[in-house]
């Protein structure tokens, strides 16, 4: 079953495998969601505070 949109721990999930080097068509295809909502996700249209939160669980 396709999804229609993240959960606010996949956006923190999709910021950490971007900041990996992987591609949005990458993470779309894994959780079977248009790239679209990835690219929402990476130019924080949606779920704000999931890079900060992202960015402490890499640092730490």
């Amino acid at each position: 079953m396709r999804k229609t949109s993240f959960t606010f721990d996949e956006a923190v999930d999709v910021w950490l495998r971007s900041w990996s080097g992987q591609v949005q068509s990458e993470i779309a295809a894994d959780y079977r969601i248009n790239a679209g909502r990835v690219n929402e996700v990476l130019k924080e249209k949606k779920h704000i505070g999931s890079k900060q939160i992202a960015a402490s669980k890499r640092s730490a």
